[in-house]
């Protein structure tokens, strides 16, 4: 298990992991070794996940979900093989931790009658600019 944050935990079971070429750097190994990683995580099948936080998760991934519903993130930035699976870890882990946390409510406001009175103002000055450019000027009030 891998904690997430203090109540919520992935199982390792589930995650997948597939190494392929990279890339990116590599200097002499660049097309002997398969550094990069592809780590692939069931989005709709898992059950470590609440679905409130599944449904975030599946919002915040955005294009990384595929249709079958695979969260796949790939990781190549590094040379080798242990830092970027570190690297493809900890990018889940991040986004987990971000949908795990619920949105803020929005608290509904109103305008002052200060701003409002401000906005009328504003908006008769320029009414009476662009009139004041017209052929036919009337005066308003």
């Amino acid at each position: 298990m891998i904690r997430v944050t203090p109540s919520l935990y992935l199982d390792e079971a589930e995650l997948e992991e597939v190494f392929v070429r990279s890339p990116g750097p590599g200097g002499q190994n660049v097309n002997k070794v398969s550094t990069a990683v592809q780590l692939r995580f069931p989005l709709e099948r898992t059950t470590s996940l609440p679905d409130d936080v599944r449904r975030r998760l599946r919002v915040f991934a955005g294009r990384r979900v595929t249709a079958d519903g695979w969260l796949v993130i790939e990781a190549n930035r590094f040379r080798s093989q242990a830092r970027n699976r570190a690297d493809a870890r900890a990018r889940l882990m991040e986004l987990v931790r971000k949908a795990a946390q619920p949105p803020k409510l929005r608290k509904p406001t109103h305008p002052t009658a200060g701003s409002r009175e401000r906005r009328l103002r504003d908006k008769r000055t320029r009414a009476r600019t662009k009139l004041g450019r017209s052929k036919g000027a009337l005066d308003l009030g």
